[in-house]
């Protein structure tokens, strides 16, 4: 572990005066930010007509056991979850430092296990009752949180994107405080749809209308084209994920230099690492 973050921050070194610098997740320092949407709504206990809409969001039961075939475990507190708490709480001190409420989630290439990460903090967030928290999908040419979670439902985010489908319609909720929108078919052009004007409005309206503490988006990987850097405009910071023996470091500094010329990067989370130095406590099993 020591290796590796020790690689990524001499990569970070070699980059040219005034770009941005970003620490990994464990070493996370707020920084002031201006948001680069409009502000939130006021928190959902001060506004009881987004408890209705809200409490309105039909709420389904993810199958337990395809959640563990996908390594979803941190709806429930213990060991396996733990570091995703961690990250949690980390992710939670930026955003409460910065006023941000909206966070993306993405990877250098495929294979990271970035809808696994967002899947496993959007539950971890979930266990915290002050919390209100939607994960929507981004990642419109491979969709996969539904089929991650065993969903049934039908549901197309992208509608809601384009504006031509109200979020009720394509969201649901899988516990009290946790809400998530879909997608079940690829988007062909997704990055011409993710840059459009439509895409600003729906996401205020949905902060407006259910006033989330946090908002989570799952999006691709920066390989898959030009959809990431179409859409991290509207998100306040955004988490890179990375696999242990699998992405290089050059990999993660171009991602980090691309990203933060849009907004801050939080921070790199090592995923898929079986070996911790001087960390038993995190050897989860994956």
């Amino acid at each position: 572990m020591e290796k590796i973050q020790a690689a990524i921050a001499k990569a970070r070194a070699t980059r040219s005066e005034g770009a941005q610098a970003t620490a990994p997740i464990a070493e996370m320092t707020p920084a002031p930010v201006v948001p680069q949407h409009p502000a939130p709504a006021a928190p959902p206990e001060s506004v009881p007509a987004s408890d209705a809409t809200w409490f309105a969001l039909p709420q389904v039961t993810p199958d337990p056991a395809q959640m563990q075939r996908n390594r979803v475990i941190a709806a429930e507190a213990g060991t396996e979850a733990l570091p995703f708490d961690v990250i949690r709480t980390r992710m939670l001190q930026q955003m409460r430092a910065n006023n941000w409420t909206r966070v993306a989630i993405t990877s250098p290439d495929t294979g990271c296990g970035k809808s696994m990460m967002a899947l496993n903090l959007a539950f971890s967030l979930a266990r915290q009752p002050e919390q209100r928290t939607i994960l929507t999908e981004i990642d419109l040419r491979r969709p996969k949180l539904a089929r991650y979670l065993g969903l049934q439902s039908r549901h197309e985010v992208s509608r809601v994107l384009e504006g031509s489908a109200p979020f009720s319609e394509h969201a649901q909720r899988l516990a009290p405080n946790l809400a998530i929108a879909t997608q079940t078919h690829s988007v062909r052009s997704p990055a011409e749809l993710l840059q459009g004007a439509t895409v600003a409005d729906a996401l205020a309206s949905v902060a407006e209308d259910y006033a989330p503490s946090v908002m989570l988006f799952d999006l691709p990987p920066m390989k898959a084209g030009d959809d990431v850097m179409a859409f991290i405009g509207h998100v306040d910071a955004v988490l890179i994920v990375a696999a242990a023996e699998m992405t290089m470091i050059k990999q993660i500094d171009h991602c980090e230099r691309e990203l933060a010329t849009q907004c801050r990067v939080m921070g790199v989370i090592l995923n898929k690492c079986r070996y911790f130095d001087d960390m038993p406590h995190y050897d989860y099993g994956y």
